[in-house]
């Protein structure tokens, strides 16, 4: 065997181009799927770890107050384990430094101890004094956005008294893992914070003595959540519950396992594509050495070679080439998934988390790279064995030609010699060519799949903020409030423009499928919140019926004219029939919107609001800040523009961070496919180029016969890959689609000239390569290859 080694290690190094390349797309294909598993295995491990360690709850329900003695009851519910009742509240702080408006939430804990659900992890400091009604514990995003320590000071209005508060420690909650407020799509830790405060003081300050308003279980093991909710709900209702649900509607859960999804179709389909394309390279590659070496074979066998031997040789040299990008695709991966551990650790909190590789994704990663090569390199080998050794000396038999329609067309007459000779040797190897094409074609898609995104960003951005959320600031209130309270929103400094909405949170159900969320109330033809349908044109609110964005419909299965089942999730909770008006189409969030005079006669109530929408003077807006603060029914506010820049930062984080991976790789792939064809074209066509030469063609004449021929098979790839790409853009939207956002499918000329300048980009580069090979070519040597 030693002998087949030393020839091993000769091919290496006479096809170091080649091998190079390929193991460039090999390394491509396992570094995105360590960095994607490692990655995804972390936050699920980081997050089951989490979860189970500090009780995360099973089962959530809001409702108005009831009594501590109602505790017995839902403890002897069927499949009930844990159970945490809590007083929660909003709060607006005041931090010092710091001039735009925070908002907070209030939960409560049983005094100087850990409540029996959601846990909580204590980053610094310890747990509020038992009898201390003046500390808290803070969330620790919210500390490091305004650098708080334990041992700081904050000032909170609670209830509408102003309190100064002593931060006793920082924590972190499974609860907040992903940490946004009530009404918020994206963390905002500088504007919403979350504070634990000993459940007698909390209590006090909203007349909850003795009484809860929140409450949290876990279940005991086996039992289902569906039951458990029916019998809470139940029980709960006469005390203004506004519906019990299981932790896949909770809002940090629910973007968590988002994000994971997400991860999981990066895991599957960046790797395919990436190793598919090197299983195609290997084939063409092997095919090739082993047309070239059929002589060798031939020797080999007739030396006593078995073909156990000669196949362990073959694919010894494919799993050699497998093991350097491997290698070089774990370190890629590792180093990658290092510093997107960076990234998410900014959005996803955890007490601890690991990106550190696994023994078993670095097994996975060479495991499926091995089984793409195999697959890609079986036949070339199974061919090369099959020769019996007396065949094997002879050369092929020459194939049989004939003149193709091309040739007899007009156009075939007008090309010159070295031009038909370019197009006898395509139509003479189609396989070879369509592959060729193919391998191309798909280079250029991922090219187009990787530039799609970053134009889709900004449409996304521009559509929301310029199209849909035209206003400058958002007010919440604490509590549903009569109409003419716009009136005292109107008088505030710098205010421009006032527009009121009514939101009330409901569960929409269709069949099997439902879905939490809010209806909001609006003026028919809003100015500051805009509807739009596909074609970003405005419409208007229907004076009865309801109206869906399009993802939610989809999800829910409704279309204009049907009707789904609204259970009001406040007040005197009831379920109502609504037929479906209209949808729109919105790229962030999911929601439900009415025209507000007949949401307020859906609800039986008069002309009510739950907040507004300002259009403002930016010069005043410190002072309305402090103005809007002073009205006691003001919960919150809100400011576009910050939540323009946090969903452009977070999606830059995230989803283009990996897409400018897919595009560098793209762009190593694409001159890996496109010099290996032009390697192995001029390798096995170096007799034939020199014998033109020898037959009086001038050098630039047969550097065009190779040099076209790669030309023509790059401008018949691009269109494909224009096919390929698009619909391969198109399904990864789908795919990725999620409540927070969708991305719009927006590919443009300029989308398909950057994949052209691409690929062309690549073919120049590979064609000056082997044009310089062309100029070093030795004809003596060329001539005495063995036809």
């Amino acid at each position: 065997m030693r002998t087949l080694h030393r020839k091993l290690l000769r091919d290496m190094v006479s096809l170091r181009g080649q091998v190079t390349a390929i193991a460039v797309v090999i390394a491509a294909g396992v570094m995105t799927l360590v960095m994607a598993v490692t990655t995804l295995d972390a936050i699920s491990l980081s997050k089951d770890r989490f979860y189970t360690d500090y009780r995360f709850a099973r089962v959530f329900v809001d409702l108005k107050r009831a009594p501590e003695g109602l505790v017995e009851r839902v403890r002897d519910i069927a499949g009930v384990n844990q159970v945490q009742t809590r007083v929660q509240a909003p709060v607006r702080l005041e931090v010092p430094g710091y001039e735009d408006p925070v908002r907070g939430q209030l939960l409560s804990i049983p005094d100087g101890s850990q409540p029996d659900v959601n846990r909580l992890h204590v980053r610094e400091g310890a747990l509020p004094e038992s009898g201390r009604s003046d500390q808290v514990v803070i969330s620790e995003p919210f500390a490091q956005a305004h650098g708080l320590r334990a041992g700081d000071q904050l000032r909170a209005i609670i209830n509408g008294r102003l309190q100064t508060l002593t931060i006793s420690g920082v924590v972190l909650s499974p609860e907040f893992v992903y940490q946004i407020g009530p009404a918020d799509l994206l963390p905002d830790y500088e504007r919403f914070g979350v504070l634990w405060m000993n459940r007698r003081a909390l209590a006090a300050a909203f007349d909850m003595d003795g009484a809860f308003n929140n409450l949290v279980l876990t279940l005991q093991a086996g039992a289902a959540a569906g039951p458990v909710i029916e019998a809470l709900d139940q029980l709960l209702a006469p005390y203004g519950g506004v519906g019990a649900h299981d932790r896949d509607e909770q809002m940090s859960h629910r973007f968590l396992s988002d994000e994971l999804d997400q991860l999981r179709v990066m895991a599957v389909v960046l790797p395919v594509i990436f190793l598919g394309v090197a299983a195609f390279l290997l084939n063409i590659l092997m095919a090739r050495i082993i047309n070239t070496q059929r002589q060798q074979v031939a020797v080999l066998k007739a030396f006593g070679y078995g073909n156990r031997d000669i196949s362990f040789h073959y694919g010894l040299l494919t799993g050699l080439i497998v093991l350097i990008g491997s290698v070089a695709g774990v370190g890629l991966g590792a180093w990658a998934a290092d510093a997107l551990a960076v990234i998410y650790m900014e959005y996803f909190r955890f007490p601890e988390a690991s990106f550190r590789v696994q023994p078993r994704v670095v097994v996975l990663g060479i495991v499926v790279a091995g089984a793409a090569a195999g697959l890609g390199t079986f036949r070339a080998v199974r061919r090369a064995v099959a020769l019996p050794p007396a065949e094997a000396m002879r050369p092929p038999a020459p194939e049989v030609f004939h003149q193709g329609w091309l040739e007899r067309s007009r156009l075939g007459r007008l090309l010159d010699q070295p031009g038909r000779i370019i197009v006898r040797n395509l139509a003479r190897h189609r396989f070879k060519a369509v592959s060729s094409v193919l391998g191309i074609a798909m280079s250029a898609a991922l090219l187009l799949v990787g530039a799609s995104q970053f134009r889709a960003i900004d449409e996304l951005i521009d559509t929301q903020y310029r199209l849909v959320q035209k206003m400058d600031i958002t007010v919440h209130f604490t509590d549903p409030a009569p109409a003419r309270a716009a009136a005292e929103l109107w008088s505030q400094p710098g205010v421009q423009y006032v527009e009121t909405y009514r939101n009330v949170p409901v569960r929409l159900a269709s069949g099997r499928r439902n879905y939490r969320t809010a209806i909001q109330g609006m003026d028919a033809a809003p100015r500051l919140r805009g509807l739009i349908d596909e074609g970003h044109r405005d419409l208007t609110l229907p004076p009865e019926g309801l109206v869906l964005t399009d993802y939610l419909a989809a999800h829910l299965g409704v279309r204009p004219g049907d009707s789904i089942s609204v259970e009001i999730m406040e007040g005197s909770r009831r379920t109502l029939t609504v037929e479906v008006a209209a949808t729109v189409s919105e790229p962030l969030g999911v929601s439900a919107y009415m025209e507000r005079h007949a949401l307020n006669r859906m609800l039986r109530e008069g002309p009510t609001i739950s907040g507004a929408w300002m259009l403002t003077d930016e010069g005043t807006q410190d002072q309305l800040f402090d103005r809007l603060w002073e009205v006691p029914r003001v919960a919150g506010i809100g400011m576009v523009s910050e939540s323009a820049r946090q969903i452009r930062d977070y999606i830059q984080d995230t989803v283009l961070v990996m897409m400018g991976v897919l595009l560098v790789l793209a762009g190593t792939i694409t001159f890996a496919v496109v010099y290996n064809n032009a390697r192995i074209a001029f390798s096995e066509r170096a007799r034939e180029l020199a014998t033109l030469r020898v037959l009086g063609f001038r050098r630039g004449e047969i550097a065009w016969i190779l040099i076209g021929e790669i030309a023509l098979l790059t401008l018949l790839a691009i269109p494909l890959g224009w096919l390929i790409g698009t619909v391969l853009a198109l399904w990864l939207n789908l795919a990725m689609s999620t409540d927070l956002y969708r991305i719009p499918f927006v590919i443009t000329h300029q989308t398909y000239a950057f994949s052209t300048l691409g690929v062309v980009a690549a073919a120049s580069l590979s064609m000056l390569l082997i044009a310089r090979r062309l100029h070093r070519l030795d004809l003596l040597s060329a001539l005495k290859t063995v036809e």
